[in-house]
């Protein structure tokens, strides 16, 4: 049986306070470069959420907009799957979708317990009120869905039992990899053991940095967009440096980083920690670099020593599939979960039929190609 993250609420709700003073009513472009939203909060049964609240913004990065997860970001990923004779009639299917559900205005969307993280992470739901604060938010935003992302078949089984009998459309987004019992497989996967010992190799070196100034926290951002912008996806967040300085020093993002012998920053991971479950939404490496040096892999094996060591589950979200499946990482299908029974039909019926496409067409495609 999967284990479950366990997050105590009074503890996700300081980190939500933490997370709003420093997001809450300020613009968003001066720290994500992508994304224009309203960042505000429902306090409600008994937890505190951060939200976003959009109006069909154009361009916006994914972590906000669901236009931009179900067409652009879809068509990115049936341009990687590499196969022609199914890639064509997709991206013409994406295409289609794109333009039906911008008509639909699927971007007048308000999303609940969103971190403008590809990975949000749920507090323990014995202790929200959930009826409370779906009704808070109907009240506050009547002309909007209301979207909870991030929701994985693994570790949010009651939430995804309870938002379905609320009437929420469940529509499947991601592949994401998950880890259970790291100090076991750090014995057992041998790719895994390689990083480590690769890490250990490092630290005999003194090149770990967990001490970080300004210089160091836009070197940080340069690595991240290396990565993240420019090999992956511009559709993922932008995020500046002064978001990566404010995320550390407010206590929300645990940095480390890889030094060269000249001390130069040449690779930096940041883990978000609820409860005992990890996430890594910053990771960023010089990818001109030879992949000999093994960046990537001491980057991941750093999340996963620490797992190991704080007896922590690791959600590494999705991508690099083949690699997280061999150092153990069990899929899971993430959904978004979307509240729209107060809606117009047309897109009540436009989010239905989306849920039917990426469960009927997204998840084969997701587990046939092992993405």
């Amino acid at each position: 049986m999967t284990a479950v993250p366990v997050v105590k609420l009074d503890e996700f709700n300081a980190k939500a306070d933490a997370y709003l003073r420093i997001h809450r009513r300020r613009p968003t472009r001066p720290f994500i470069a992508n994304v224009q939203t309203e960042v505000d909060a429902i306090e409600a049964g008994g937890a505190l959420f951060p939200v976003t609240v959009n109006d069909a913004e154009p361009d916006n990065a994914w972590v906000c907009s669901p236009l931009t997860t179900y067409a652009s970001y879809a068509m990115e990923e049936v341009e990687r799957l590499g196969h022609p004779l199914i890639t064509a009639p997709l991206k013409g299917l994406a295409r289609g979708v794109g333009s039906w559900l911008r008509h639909a205005s699927i971007d007048r969307a308000v999303a609940i317990n969103n971190w403008l993280v590809s990975t949000n992470a749920y507090p323990d739901l014995g202790g929200v009120g959930l009826d409370q604060v779906l009704a808070e938010a109907m009240r506050r935003y009547p002309t909007h869905a209301i979207w909870l992302r991030s929701l994985n078949s693994a570790h949010h089984a009651d939430w995804l039992r309870a938002l379905s009998d609320r009437g929420c459309i469940m529509v499947p987004s991601r592949q994401v990899y998950l880890f259970e019992d790291v100090a076991k497989l750090a014995l057992h996967r041998t790719d895994l053991k390689r990083d480590l010992a690769l890490l250990r190799q490092t630290d005999r070196n003194n090149r770990i940095a967990r001490d970080f100034d300004d210089a160091d926290f836009r070197r940080i951002a340069e690595l991240y967009a290396d990565l993240y912008m420019h090999k992956y996806s511009a559709l993922n967040p932008f995020y500046d440096w002064t978001l990566i300085k404010a995320w550390s020093q407010g206590g929300l993002l645990e940095l480390s980083g890889i030094r060269d012998e000249a001390g130069v920053l040449q690779g930096a991971v940041g883990i978000i920690r609820f409860g005992n479950l990890l996430t890594s939404p910053i990771v960023g490496y010089n990818t001109s670099l030879p992949a000999k040096l093994g960046l990537y892999r001491m980057l991941s094996a750093l999340v996963m020593r620490q797992a190991a060591t704080d007896t922590c589950l690791v959600n590494l979200s999705a991508g690099v599939a083949h690699f997280k499946r061999q150092r153990g990482g069990q899929p899971a299908i993430e959904y978004s979960a979307v509240f729209a029974s107060h809606l117009p039909q047309r897109t009540q019926v436009a989010l239905k039929i989306l849920g039917a496409a990426t469960r009927h067409i997204g998840v084969p495609i997701m587990r046939r190609y092992k993405l």
